[in-house]
């Protein structure tokens, strides 16, 4: 029955409940990303005859080097739980299933490169390419319009600075560049407000469509980012508040749990 549960040798032990749900939860949480630097996971059940009635007392997870649906890259991830309940018979099996939704504090660390990577991911490029919205193609002559190059840099207070070119296949590429400031919206929802379009290294002749361009481009980032595309199955994810923190941009708030899933 245990066999394929490494380590766990001796049933006696006063920890090896504890040992063998860390094993199994390990195998399942590593499962849930594309690529994993490091996942470590954390089970507290004492005593391990708790574990017979599914019953454990917490259960953390923390992740370095992670991979999300094969393109979006996450530094740091890690969540904890309070009391949760499983079903002990499928521990044994290898597996692990809730009998109960749950809740877990959540927090989530991208990278400024890796949030420059996530601009390649075909999920955000099919929303600003071959655009053809009214606003924008009244300035290519009735061309779709392209949002290419687009590169993010962290600023301190919630800013970021956003750089790209618009394509308007024309064989014209205007340069854009702006700041703006992120904030969470209903705790799924980043929005981008106040965008402060800068000309400096826009020749003189693109600047007046460069300006309206960037503010057409912020206005489809604040239409993007809802964490609900990009959850994974059976997890939600609530967020309570954001920072940037040099090159890192740190979400803090909670997941919600209905079931474990079972890859990305």
């Amino acid at each position: 029955m245990f066999g394929g549960l490494t380590g766990l040798t001796d049933p006696k032990g006063t920890d090896w409940g504890e040992r063998m749900l860390n094993t199994v939860a390990s195998q399942t949480i590593r499962h849930l990303f594309t690529q994993s630097e490091s996942v470590e996971v954390f089970v507290r059940c004492y005593p391990s005859s708790k574990l017979l009635q599914g019953s454990i007392d917490s259960f953390k997870m923390s992740g370095r080097g992670l991979v999300i649906r094969r393109e979006f890259a996450v530094e740091e991830m890690s969540f904890e739980t309070d009391a949760v309940a499983i079903d002990f018979g499928a521990v044994l099996s290898g597996k692990l299933n809730l009998k109960q939704p749950t809740q877990a504090i959540a927090q989530v660390i991208l990278s400024e490169a890796g949030i420059n990577q996530s601009f390649n991911a075909e999920l955000v490029r099919k929303r600003l390419v071959n655009l053809s919205l009214p606003a924008l193609t009244a300035l290519s002559g009735g061309e779709p319009v392209s949002f290419t190059e687009v590169q993010v840099q962290l600023l301190p207070e919630n800013r970021l600075r956003i750089m790209a070119k618009a394509d308007l296949n024309n064989g014209e590429l205007i340069p854009l560049s702006m700041t703006v400031t992120i904030a969470v919206e209903r705790r799924r929802r980043i929005s981008f407000k106040d965008p402060q379009t800068e000309l400096d290294l826009v020749p003189e002749a693109q600047q007046e469509i460069s300006r309206t361009l960037s503010m057409a481009l912020a206005e489809i980032l604040d239409n993007m980012v809802d964490l609900d595309r990009f959850d994974l199955d059976g997890v939600k994810m609530r967020l309570n508040r954001l920072e940037t923190e040099g090159k890192k941009l740190i979400f803090s708030g909670y997941a919600e749990i209905e079931r474990i899933p079972r890859s990305s």
